[in-house]
């Protein structure tokens, strides 16, 4: 049997996420997987040894080598060949948001008051619930948005946003406020779709896998969603959980 893939830990997803050719036009991308933009930061910009950057990315000295590799092969063929360089997905884990996870970490500890990025006139902000770089399943429960600015059909800018314990009733209003204007969800209950409803926010609820790829199908209008997701929840108790997330009797319905 094939060993699992170990989760590549990144201390945050970069904040550009294309890079074209200048004066010519780039009729082939490259893609460059977020673990591999991470091992590049941490090698060739912050000086780290392959050994350290094994430890900061919580994988081996080996697959650090492959991964800092494939990185290079893929710039230098970017570069050479005048291809268009894409960011983008990859099996990776966030760092920790309690505390900076090395010295050059741009994840801080955030307060309850938030900074609000400001919205562009021509700009679409879509949510998606975010764990791991996946849809997280339960609604109610979100820790964390991954926010996506949109111009054009085109993703200009993203960032991960905690929600600070907000729940059910108040995850609506953290969205308004957020300039939000379409959710992507797992499972999401009655009362929190109405509320997303009075809060004017388009909702793709019943929608699993990659958060990016969902975001990127929605805007080729190749989604798969169901208008008609529910889900139930009642009482804490003992003895089940939602995917890793105890939650007591709970169970989310495609109607």
């Amino acid at each position: 049997m094939a060993r699992p893939c170990r989760w590549r830990r990144i201390c945050d997803e970069p904040m550009y996420r294309r890079f074209t050719p200048d004066g010519i036009p780039a009729v082939q991308n490259v893609e460059l997987m977020f673990d591999e933009y991470e091992a590049i930061r941490l090698i060739d910009l912050m000086k780290y040894t392959h050994a350290q950057c094994a430890a900061q990315m919580d994988i081996s000295r080996t697959t650090v080598t492959e991964i800092y590799e494939s990185a290079r092969a893929k710039i230098a063929d970017s570069l050479i060949n005048g291809k268009t360089l894409v960011i983008t997905g990859g099996h990776y884990r966030l760092c920790g948001d309690v505390a900076p996870c090395c010295p050059h970490c741009s994840r801080r500890t955030v307060s309850s008051q938030q900074i609000i990025r400001s919205k562009g006139e021509n700009i679409m902000r879509i949510a998606a619930t975010f764990e791991n770089g996946q849809i997280f399943q339960h609604f109610g429960h979100t820790e964390q948005f991954k926010l996506y600015d949109v111009e054009n059909g085109e993703i200009r800018s993203s960032e991960v946003v905690n929600t600070n314990g907000a729940g059910h009733g108040a995850l609506a209003g953290f969205l308004s406020a957020h300039h939000v204007d379409t959710l992507i969800c797992g499972g999401i209950g009655g009362g929190a779709q109405n509320a997303l409803a009075q809060a004017g926010i388009q909702l793709y609820g019943g929608v699993s896998g990659s958060a990016d790829e969902a975001v990127q199908a929605l805007l080729t209008g190749a989604l798969s969603f169901d208008p008609n997701v529910h889900c139930n929840h009642h009482e804490h108790s003992e003895g089940h959980t939602c995917g890793s997330h105890g939650c007591g009797e709970h169970h989310c319905e495609n109607h």
